[in-house]
């Protein structure tokens, strides 16, 4: 029978009367799979299972699947004349396939633009196989690749053995991608272990997991291990020549995150750029300031150069400011005025305690050096240092205390031609 019979024996059985009671069989593994979904999905953010909104997730066409195949074994056993079933229960493997490889792709890769590339062509890739094998094409297209084949090294390969390794592989890799995935979230969900710590044990997992994929794909394809020692020498020689640069920044990311010089969440200044530490990924290191400009530093930066960590081992900060009184001001009395103006702005630290220091005495009056001290300062240091400087202002007018400006002396000269013109000097000859 070809391809074309057996589409017209399916296109017939779906006619027939049973298939409005295989319809109501499958709408009713449809409702029970969509109802155990509602009522095992847990709060919070969606995973790879559950999806955003419960259907769109892997464990929907899962259950769907298995309840239609169990009502198709069913009636099988009971000599039931099917036709919807050969059609919905391919189908629902399908969905299950899709969204499985989307789902893996978009939880290992979230920032990647080539997810939704990749989503669609495994789409289109999954549907036409199994349009090809509804219309009965599948076995002729397959008959068709057996012939095309030649020798590799010596030993025959058949089209068909290239691609079905190539899926084998893919199925692999995806394996693998979801498994590290969900490892990688849980263990950034973990709250008792620090944050570099995890986010180290995060990259390190999924590096050695990808590693083994890619061993056990290049297997599955049947790809030699074998070979991949000329293929390592010429790496190596790459790594040596032109991705020193590459493979410094991923050793340098694991150097930083491993000792924990520095951390998620540390204000560092790196090349007159300061920020708050927002991510160590293996390769860079993400910096962001409080005008909200994201800097991106290559880890290998981070190792050699001189980074500023004002928050390393202790998180409060020195900052000062700076504020002139008119000579013959009783500074002895005004100190501990100020040091009490500085201790009620709401992000000052009492520990240590503000403090005022007669730093200079300048042209205009006495400068004041005020110290005061913050443990947040990832939330910025202009503000606080304006919130200081109000309070002050308000402390110096609470007691009388004048703030001097630079005064000038204008002398003004009697009108004349001999008062604003001076004489030329006589000519000699």
């Amino acid at each position: 029978m070809n391809g074309l019979d057996a589409f017209l024996d399916l296109f017939q059985s779906l006619l027939h009367p049973t298939a409005l009671a295989e319809l109501g069989v499958l709408a009713l593994c449809l409702g029970l799979a969509w109802l155990v979904l509602r009522l095992t999905r847990p709060a919070g953010e969606p995973g790879i299972l559950f999806g955003e909104r419960g259907f769109d997730g892997v464990l929907f066409p899962l259950l769907a699947l298995a309840l239609a195949q169990g009502a198709r074994m069913v009636a099988l056993s009971h000599k039931l004349p099917l036709a919807v079933f050969h059609v919905a229960v391919p189908m629902l493997a399908s969905l299950a396939v899709i969204r499985i490889a989307v789902r893996v792709l978009h939880a290992a890769f979230p920032k990647s633009p080539l997810v939704r590339a990749l989503e669609r062509t495994i789409s289109w890739g999954v549907w036409a196989v199994l349009v090809l094998w509804i219309t009965g094409l599948l076995p002729v297209l397959l008959a068709e690749m057996e012939g095309v084949s030649w020798k590799i090294g010596g030993a025959p390969v058949t089209l068909r053995s290239l691609v079905e390794g190539a899926l084998t592989a893919a199925a692999v890799l995806v394996a693998v991608l979801w498994l590290s995935a969900s490892i990688e979230s849980r263990l950034m969900r973990a709250t008792g272990v620090n944050l570099s710590v995890r986010k180290i044990a995060a990259n390190a997992t999924r590096a050695g997991l990808l590693l083994v994929g890619l061993l056990l794909a290049m297997s599955a394809a049947g790809i030699p291990l074998g070979a991949l020692g000329v293929l390592g020498g010429a790496v190596g020689v790459g790594i040596g020549l032109g991705l020193q640069k590459l493979a410094a920044n991923y050793v340098s990311g694991f150097v930083i995150l491993a000792e924990r010089s520095l951390r998620i969440g540390d204000v560092v200044r790196v090349d007159n750029f300061e920020g708050r530490i927002t991510d160590i990924s293996t390769r860079y290191t993400v910096i962001r300031a409080n005008n909200g400009r994201e800097a991106i530093v290559p880890n290998e930066m981070m190792i050699t150069q001189r980074v500023e960590n004002c928050s390393f081992a202790d998180p409060k900060v020195a900052l000062t400011t700076t504020v002139q009184v008119a000579y013959g001001s009783d500074v002895e009395a005004l100190m501990p005025e100020l040091v009490r103006a500085m201790a009620a702005v709401a992000r000052v630290l009492h520990d240590p305690m503000p403090s005022v220091q007669l730093s200079s005495f300048a042209a205009d009056g006495l400068e004041l050096t005020l110290v005061f001290w913050v443990a947040d300062i990832e939330n910025g240091q202009g503000n606080v240092r304006s919130d200081v400087n109000l309070a002050v202002l308000r402390a110096l007018d609470a007691q009388g205390v004048e703030i001097p400006f630079p005064q000038r002396v204008v002398r003004a000269l009697p009108a004349g031609p001999a008062a604003g013109v001076a004489a030329a000097p006589p000519l000699n000859g």
